[in-house]
């Protein structure tokens, strides 16, 4: 399923990042349910998540979806 790939990748780079939940989902102004719920995959990521995600992130939004070039 595509929405629980993507969310493994946003926890596995957040994580990577050094950032906790709370504190990401702080810098997204968001949740943290909502994060959690993206990060399971039971909640789409929509595109606008996922662009700003990448810039907290400080990587390509095609890295942050796995997709290659």
């Amino acid at each position: 399923m595509e929405t629980a790939r993507t969310g493994g990748r946003v926890r596995a780079f957040r994580k990577l990042k050094g950032f906790t939940q709370q504190s990401f989902a702080d810098r997204m102004h968001m949740s943290v349910s909502v994060v959690g719920e993206i990060e399971r995959g039971t909640r789409v990521a929509e595109d606008d998540f996922i662009e700003r995600a990448s810039d907290l992130l400080g990587i390509p939004v095609n890295e942050l979806l796995g997709e290659n070039k």
